[in-house]
């Protein structure tokens, strides 16, 4: 090994753990000992093993970095500093309100390729970037710096799990294992053979380290390069907090910053501890942001590049306020149109079923899509696009959240992902969602079997709580269409936004055809089926229990009693215009929704209108359900026709 590099890199990383303890001081906080263990690991990756080119940070060819343990973004800042990217005086702004760089790293810094800091998340991330990697036949490595407590989590072993079944061997996965959580020793303590039984147990190839060698960091690095068709974990063996006596391997320090007192006999006992690393002079004939690349050939991956590139920082590189940081790729300005639908009025169709027409259609014109499924795409109906085109589908089985965040990854690198399953399963899913929003990654998701109306499945299978999950999350829009036609026009939404996550909520039971094929719809719409100036009242539905309020509308007219019926086929965000406009003068709402009450759909327009001096009934999902017949069932919760024409009659007296 050339000793030169060995210098460098071991310059690099004191000079990452100088920068991690002074900007967690300055900022009064921080998981500075989360850093001290891993700063050996990251100059290696940064300074040795990745090829990329800072000033492009969406270059195609550039390899990836996600920091899963994502308390130890100080490391990752002090990182892209030394590489140029940032100035200390940026250092020094973390965890301030005005600066991006956040106690846990989110795209405002515009180099994250996910947020990170729930932990468990990102080698799941790093999966579905290293599959967008196979799928575009591109050579890149994608490098997941995981710490050991997280490993405690089971998103980790999904991710593990469909990695090998994919045979990801441009993943490499490098394990920090520094013995020590927030409150106590992991369960595996320093007993890395442990974790490697575990990861050969997955199908992946393992090799451990010393991760505070730089000699064995490297030779592992380059050994990863000349393996194939397994992903790769690096199992290193640290301290938690090396180079600081203080806090080196003892709890108490997780979370903790050294103090502007303790600060000067800090820096002092790490330069004497690694004095050759601090006192080396870069070459002053090269930018002081030098750093190693390396060549990547797909079959061999062995050839190195000993040369040094320089890489000077542009003067806009920090682009700290792009509205859009991830980039997202060219597929994401597109306008996608789909063709007309040709749906016959007098036909019943499931929406699910037609959520997979369309993205057949889809695929005709978007060159980037993917359809990701957990393990039902038989019931979702995304089996429709892969069998006519299998490589735009990607079985995720049943691990939901992966799923999620395997879509961020891909989303990252300019995919368009539709991901579904059953409703009621998204609910595990739901801290990888809101991950995903601050991410702001735009993801399409789909739940289907939404509802009691899936029938004697039971409670277990109806997803009630959808809705309020997906109403939370910053920039989400949620879509509930309830037939054929406002379901693919949805989808065709769902692909053309960009600014968050999209929500498809969709039906099991076969439906009546409602609108005209040539029919509009918009982000932010509603549709209003029947007004009239003698209308009591308004009710507003959406999906399954528009259907019912139809039926009532048909029911009340043969006694005399006329009301408006609003199709809120956007339950978020919610036109507020059109609804004041109908509702007139008699200003009486009855919502009727197949959700509990709770976040959901009644909830929302009640919360719209709270200013509004109007009236608003909420039918809703109130009783814990159970098996039954549809009809059985929308008659138990009080939702069906009869419960609203009860509630018409109320509200009107």
């Amino acid at each position: 090994m050339n000793k030169n590099i060995i210098n460098l890199l071991e310059h690099k990383a004191y000079k990452l753990r100088y920068l991690s303890i002074i900007s967690t001081t300055q900022a009064g906080s921080g998981h500075v000992t989360s850093c001290l263990s891993a700063a050996d690991i990251v100059a290696a990756l940064f300074f040795y093993a990745m090829s990329f080119d800072p000033q492009d940070s969406h270059n195609t060819n550039n390899d990836r970095f996600i920091l899963s343990k994502g308390h130890a973004a100080p490391l990752l800042y002090a990182a892209w500093q030394q590489v140029g990217v940032l100035s200390q005086d940026d250092i020094l702004t973390l965890r301030q309100f005005d600066s991006v760089l956040e106690g846990h790293p989110t795209p405002r810094f515009n180099k994250i390729e996910a947020a990170t800091g729930s932990l468990g998340q990102g080698l799941s991330v790093g999966v579905g970037i290293a599959m967008s990697a196979k799928l575009d036949q591109h050579d890149f490595y994608t490098y997941v710096l995981i710490g050991d407590s997280e490993s405690s989590e089971g998103q980790i072993w999904e991710a593990a799990q469909i990695a090998s079944y994919y045979k990801l061997d441009n993943l490499v996965a490098i394990l920090d294992v520094n013995r020590l959580g927030q409150t106590g020793e992991t369960m595996q303590g320093w007993d890395v053979q442990n974790y490697q039984a575990k990861f050969k147990a997955f199908g992946w190839d393992t090799i451990i380290i010393n991760g505070h060698d730089m000699c064995e960091i490297v030779n592992a690095l380059d050994q990863v390069r000349k393996l194939s068709g397994k992903p790769i974990v690096i199992i290193a063996k640290t301290i938690k907090g090396y180079g600081v006596a203080m806090a080196e391997n003892k709890n108490g320090f997780h979370g903790r910053a050294f103090t502007k007192e303790e600060l000067p006999e800090v820096l002092q006992e790490l330069h004497d501890k690694f004095s050759q690393a601090a006192e080396y002079k870069e070459n002053e004939d090269l930018s002081p942001f030098d750093t190693i690349l390396q060549k990547q050939n797909h079959s061999g991956r062995t050839e190195r590049d000993k040369s040094v590139r320089v890489l000077r920082p542009a003067q806009d590189v920090r682009d700290f306020n792009n509205p859009n940081p991830n980039g997202f790729g060219e597929n994401h300005k597109n306008k996608f149109t789909l063709p007309t639908p040709s749906y016959k009025q007098d036909e019943k169709i499931a929406t699910r079923k037609v959520y997979g027409q369309a993205l057949v259609e889809l695929d005709d014109v978007c060159d980037n899509l993917l359809s990701l499924d957990a393990e039902v795409k038989n019931s979702t109906f995304a089996q429709i696009l892969e069998t006519k085109d299998a490589k735009k589908f990607i079985q995720c089985f049943i691990a939901e959240q992966n799923m999620i965040s395997m879509a961020v990854g891909l989303t990252s690198r300019g995919k368009i992902t539709f991901s579904s399953t059953f409703a009621c399963f998204l609910s595990r899913a739901f801290d990888s969602l809101r991950m995903a929003a601050i991410s702001r990654s735009p993801l399409r998701v789909c739940g289907s079997h939404a509802g009691v109306s899936i029938g004697q499945d039971g409670p277990s299978q109806m997803g009630l709580e959808d809705i309020a999950m997906f109403r939370v999350l910053p920039n989400s829009i949620i879509l509930y269409p309830s037939d054929a036609v406002s379901t693919y026009k949805c989808v065709e939404l769902m692909a053309n936004y960009n600014d968050g996550i999209s929500y498809l909520r969709t039906t099991r039971s076969d439906t009546p055809i409602i609108y005209k094929n040539s029919e509009d719809f918009k982000i932010g719409g509603c549709k209003v089926l029947y007004t009239n100036p003698q209308d009591k009242a308004c009710i507003i539905a959406a999906g399954i229990t528009l259907h019912e309020a139809l039926k009532a509308y048909e029911e009340l007219k043969k006694e005399g009693i006329k009301v408006a019926i609003i199709d809120l086929y956007c339950v978020k965000p919610i036109d507020v215009k059109t609804i004041l406009e109908t509702v007139g003068k008699y200003k009486k709402i009855i919502t009727v929704e197949d959700h509990y009450l709770e976040g959901g759909l009644g909830q929302a327009v009640a919360f719209e209108l709270r200013n509004a001096n109007i009236q608003v009934e909420c039918l809703a999902v109130t009783k814990l359900p159970r098996s039954g017949t549809m009809q059985e069932l929308l008659a138990f919760e009080d939702i069906d026709a009869r419960a609203i024409i009860r509630a018409v009659k109320k509200i009107i007296c």
